[in-house]
């Protein structure tokens, strides 16, 4: 190894994927004085993110300290595991509606502080380890409305609205087909009846969505890589929508503690093909949109949208995506609790009012017997 030239370590380090590089970094000492290099780093996070291969983003990069920083931030998952147990009795604050008042804003010159401007998105679609999409968002759309009613409504980010609105080229015509190794779709009884389609999407569809904030100089990856859940067939026929996302934690901002950011991947089938015409099976991307939302499934506005996406920005997080998983799973059982928990209560109040109906026209009914 000594008599090996620093020329050729970088030559051979150059080669390899970002964990590789990492891992190269613990053999020697050698390795680790080259591994340390930037432009080791930039090849690595620009082979794996090709948002990243703009000049302005990678600009961007550097500002907020390096693609070697930059790598550790988004390649590693949020990991929350302080999911709230939800408790079955009557004092359960989890069972209750939140009106807006029982949101956290103490701090205002806080939110003052923090501009929706100063976020910048980088997603990445892929299909196989295939790119299939990518894009750049710099600030967030439909936010710098004079009346502030971005703070106040719903939090979105449809990112093919958002395109469209803009006139720019990729306009949100993405086009997967056959001719990616997709599936043939004969028709769409078929597909209902084996999944053939639907699994092929589950399990070879990829997102990855960045967040990155100028001024704080952090980021972080919101997605699950890979779909946490989906449904087919829905709104329409020829639907296929795939759910993404990631547990935010939220003790400063929300009563509930904990968050969900999702992200919803669309596609529909816009041609079924023929293997005897040779004319392939497409599926267009129509749609690609983040929100959030408090465990009850309330959508949050963009006041405690942007308090948490900083809270995400400086949140535990972890590369077993095995752990990652777990932790989202274990906050889909307590929500799920929570809905159960819920129609129990309105079960009980059904039924009391049933009983104090009864119960008082009875009573009525003795009185108006007595009297007469």
């Amino acid at each position: 190894m000594a008599s090996l030239s620093a020329d050729l370590f970088y030559d051979i380090l150059k080669r390899l994927d970002a964990a590789a590089l990492a891992r190269a970094g613990c053999a020697c000492a050698d390795f680790r004085a080259i591994s340390n290099e930037e432009d080791l780093w930039e090849n690595a996070c620009t082979s794996l993110w090709p948002s990243t291969r703009q000049d302005d983003v990678r600009s961007l990069i550097v500002s907020v300290g390096g693609f070697r920083k930059f790598y550790a931030d988004c390649f590693t998952l949020i990991l929350n595991k302080d999911v709230p147990v939800v408790q079955t009795n009557e004092s359960n604050f989890f069972a209750e509606e939140w009106a807006e008042s029982d949101y956290y804003y103490d701090d205002l010159d806080e939110l003052e502080d923090l501009l929706p401007s100063d976020f910048v998105s980088l997603i990445d679609v892929w299909y196989k380890d295939r790119a299939l999409y990518s894009k750049v968002m710099w600030g967030i759309p439909n936010s710098n409305s004079a009346n502030g009613w971005f703070y106040n409504y719903p939090f979105q980010i449809d990112l093919f609205q958002h395109s469209a609105e803009n006139n720019e080229n990729n306009n949100g015509e993405v086009f997967l087909s056959t001719i990616n190794n997709l599936p043939s779709v004969p028709s769409m009884e078929q597909e209902r009846k084996d999944g053939k389609l639907w699994r092929e999407l589950n399990d070879g569809i990829k997102l990855s969505w960045i967040i990155v904030n100028r001024k704080m100089k952090r980021a972080v990856n919101l997605t699950s890589w890979h779909p946490l859940s989906g449904q087919r067939h829905w709104p329409t026929d020829t639907d296929f929508v795939l759910r993404f996302g990631s547990v935010l934690p939220a003790k400063e901002v929300l009563p509930c503690q904990v968050a969900e950011c999702i992200l919803l991947m669309k596609f529909r089938v816009t041609s079924m093909g023929s293997e005897e015409a040779g004319e392939p099976s497409t599926l267009a991307l129509t749609e690609l949109s983040m929100q959030i939302e408090d465990m009850g499934g309330v959508h949050l506005n963009g006041r405690c949208s942007l308090l948490l996406l900083k809270e995400a920005l400086s949140c535990h997080r972890s590369r077993n995506y095995d752990e990652v998983l777990e932790s989202c799973n274990l906050y889909l059982k307590a929500q799920s609790e929570l809905k159960e928990e819920k129609i129990r209560s309105e079960c009980r109040f059904d039924t009391l009012c049933i009983f104090s109906g009864i119960t008082i026209f009875a009573a009525i009914c003795t009185m108006c017997y007595r009297k007469f």
